[in-house]
């Protein structure tokens, strides 16, 4: 459900130069990553997961380090040393409190070159605080069509803890090939914008800025921002 091209593109503009080190936590596969190495020249990456079957995806590329283990303390900020450093997939919700989400910050600033950015995205609006689902259809090669549904289950104002789920389904000429139900189900603490700005700005960063990871015309109701921390102000 990403497009690590597009990520990468987006991340190169939000810097305005040219960035060449990336660390991607929280990476999953490392798609971004891998997009990261292919297309910036002389990139290299730093992919940190918890998961080791999925860093398996990256494996093989000597661009990209794999760390394996907790993006909140399994890197070195003398040796890991970034440009860039991507949080995608909502994935800043794992840290789900905030003295921990201001020392995870600090890290990742404390790791940043000179010019470097922090880039994370959430999920905003007034749809993002109740439940209920959102569906989208995806064409593939082959004439197959994936049917995608990311459901937000549950939802505790009180705390911002929320539970979502993603289902798949697949058709071909009409006919549905594969269902999975619950292929992942997140519990997670949704930060808002404003929180993570001031956590950012707790953590030392010089400047904070929002960037739309997509426009979208419904951003009223729903939309997913990126929230950006710079070491020096613009």
């Amino acid at each position: 459900m990403q497009s690590p091209e597009r990520v990468v593109a987006l991340l190169l503009s939000i810097h305005g130069a040219s960035p060449r080190a990336l660390g991607e936590d929280f990476c999953g596969t490392a798609a971004v990553s891998r997009a990261w190495v292919r297309i910036v020249p002389g990139g290299s990456a730093v992919a940190v997961d918890l998961d080791a079957g999925v860093l398996e995806r990256a494996a093989g590329d000597a661009r990209i380090e794999l760390v394996h283990g907790d993006a909140c303390n399994a890197t070195d900020p003398a040796r890991h040393r970034a440009d860039v450093i991507f949080v995608g997939n909502f994935s800043i919700g794992e840290i789900g409190e905030r003295p921990g989400l201001v020392r995870y910050l600090s890290r990742a600033r404390e790791r940043l070159d000179a010019h470097g950015i922090f880039v994370c995205d959430t999920y905003a609006g007034p749809s993002s605080l109740r439940v209920g689902a959102v569906e989208r259809s995806h064409w593939i090669e082959g004439g197959a069509r994936i049917l995608y549904v990311w459901e937000q289950r549950e939802f505790d104002p009180c705390t911002s803890r929320a539970v979502n789920a993603m289902h798949f389904r697949v058709e071909r000429d009409g006919e549905i090939v594969q269902s999975i139900e619950d292929a992942f189900v997140y519990r997670w603490r949704l930060w808002s914008v404003p929180e993570l700005r001031d956590a950012m700005a707790e953590a030392g960063f010089a400047a904070t800025e929002v960037v739309p990871m997509q426009p979208s015309a419904d951003a009223a109701e729903g939309f997913i921002p990126c929230v950006v921390g710079r070491t020096d102000p613009r």
